[in-house]
């Protein structure tokens, strides 16, 4: 408490590159949580990566008296139903787990912490639904690159935004190139060197397997300059395996099942498995510290935060690392976008070329769900950009100062602010 009452819940964003200890500062609000009489859950977007939290998690925090458990759409009824009871008792410290925990079956005694990893892949309401439950627990969201409206959000004021700004000790810079198809067969040669050296290989596909059905324009904003040659998982698998003799190469993709996608991971992390051929589905979660390069191809058709994760899967351990973006797409968009990966490895200014780029997405929710947007313009009249960041402080502490002093906004210096904020208010009711 302060001496004004309860402290306000917390709403901040940890920024941090891939391996640079965001996990480990959740896990230190964790156990504060705990040892304030609260309970915590983690949510991750995939099962991957919500098992390897729960893993490290369950070896950091249980010689602690933490009691963490896993909870996935692949948890067997019984341990659910077991999860569901020991969590509304508050016999549970932490749950880990995927979409999950949104379930209305799980109930909290003490729900006091949030933590949601890799936020940009779940949707705004899905966000929504976790911090609705519980309005006063805190909540902390973790991206290596927050996606524009996380960076909006936090341009307004509704979230706190820490910065992990260091690499690792060892850790070194991944040089990213932008090739087109006419380098097939040197990009062929550079596996074939990596390999020799000692390193693992991924290679990204936009797409599992060919569907006759599937018209793109719906789904891409630019689709008549779309890059042509589309690579599927499945086919070009067989493509590498026949211009790489003799290289163990295998596919990963989300329609195998649970125990066929960890199988091959394990074989990964073994060593077993030279070349990884995978949709975004390693995107997060997969931390494989002898992979060195990172090949995805058609990288016109993936999004600048999606491109800056699955390069982040490479460099995670003390060899140089390489990512190439294969691209025949020639339209002036793309080799904008292509370039702003290409030259910096900074995810925090990626997302905010490609919040300049896109927008921040609609803030406030219509009638319907579907109605919610995830990109739109937007602009300030002062400030366009997140480095003008002392504005931003200034803005934010005259705003609460103002209305801590004249919560109504009745004093006459305030007039004209409140008669603006009516506007404001009045313009987004007709949204709704």
């Amino acid at each position: 408490e302060t001496s004004g009452g309860i402290t306000p819940a917390m709403a901040r964003i940890i920024v941090g590159d891939v391996g640079s200890g965001k996990t480990v500062c959740a896990s230190a609000a964790i156990y504060i949580s705990k040892k304030s009489g609260f309970q915590s859950i983690f949510m991750a977007p995939t099962e991957i990566l919500a098992v390897q939290h729960y893993n490290d998690l369950n070896a950091l925090l249980s010689p602690l008296g933490i009691n963490v458990k896993l909870l996935t759409g692949s948890t067997k009824a019984k341990e659910k139903t077991e999860i569901y009871s020991l969590s509304a008792n508050g016999d549970i410290d932490v749950i880990i787990g995927t979409h999950a925990l949104l379930s209305d079956n799980l109930q909290f005694k003490s729900l006091g912490l949030i933590i949601t990893d890799e936020q940009h892949r779940f949707g705004v309401l899905q966000r929504a639904k976790v911090k609705e439950r519980v309005n006063e627990a805190h909540v902390l969201v973790m991206s290596a690159t927050p996606i524009p409206r996380s960076l909006a959000l936090a341009l307004y004021g509704d979230l706190d935004v820490s910065r992990i700004d260091e690499l690792p000790l060892g850790r070194q810079k991944i040089d990213t190139y932008v090739v087109d198809e006419g380098y097939r067969a040197r990009l062929n040669d550079f596996i074939k060197k990596q390999i020799k050296l000692g390193g693992q290989c991924y290679v990204i596909c936009p797409a599992i397997e060919e569907d006759p059905e599937s018209r793109e324009s719906e789904y891409f904003e630019d689709a008549e300059s779309l890059s042509s040659g589309l690579k599927y998982v499945i086919s070009h698998t067989e493509e590498l395996r026949a211009a790489l003799p003799g290289i163990s190469i295998e596919l990963l993709h989300g329609r195998m099942k649970n125990s066929e996608k960890e199988n091959v991971m394990s074989r990964v992390l073994s060593g077993d498995i030279s070349v990884l051929v995978s949709t975004t589905v390693i995107e997060v979660g997969v931390n494989v510290p002898n992979a060195t390069l990172m090949i995805i191809e058609n990288a016109d058709r993936f999004g600048l935060s999606q491109l800056h994760q699955l390069r982040g899967r490479v460099g995670r351990g003390h060899k140089k690392s390489y990512c190439v973006l294969v691209s025949d797409n020639k339209s002036e968009k793309s080799r904008q976008r292509l370039e702003a990966i290409k030259s910096t490895c900074d995810g925090y200014e990626i997302a905010e070329k490609d919040l300049l780029m896109r927008g921040p997405g609609d803030f406030f929710r219509t009638s319907s769900d579907n109605d919610i947007k995830q990109s739109g313009g937007f602009e300030f009249k002062y400030a366009s950009r997140y480095s003008d960041s002392a504005l931003f402080d200034d803005a934010f502490s005259t705003a609460r100062e103002i209305v801590s002093l004249d919560p109504e906004l009745a004093l006459s210096e305030h007039k004209l602010l409140k008669i603006d904020l009516q506007e404001q208010i009045a313009g987004i009711s007709t949204l709704s």
